[in-house]
């Protein structure tokens, strides 16, 4: 099971810097790149809704589930 953050596929899309992001939604430079590489534990919703009013998206822009098991049938 994994969970998958597309922060640079929407940073891309909106044509929008780290360091931006990061000023518009008041997290450091430092947790933007634990999220951005798939590093987190965890996301506030709060840090969540920042990202999505700043990149103009929804959560489902952003998160995405993969299921990474082998189906043995």
């Amino acid at each position: 099971m994994a969970i998958i953050i597309n922060i640079d596929v929407m940073l891309a899309k909106r044509k929008m810097s780290v360091t931006e992001l990061s000023e518009r939604v008041g997290i450091t430079m430092a947790n933007l790149s634990i999220l951005k590489n798939g590093k987190a534990k965890a996301i506030r919703l709060s840090t969540l809704e920042g990202i999505c009013k700043a990149l103009d998206c929804q959560p489902g822009d952003i998160l995405e589930y993969r299921n990474n098991e082998t189906s043995q049938d």
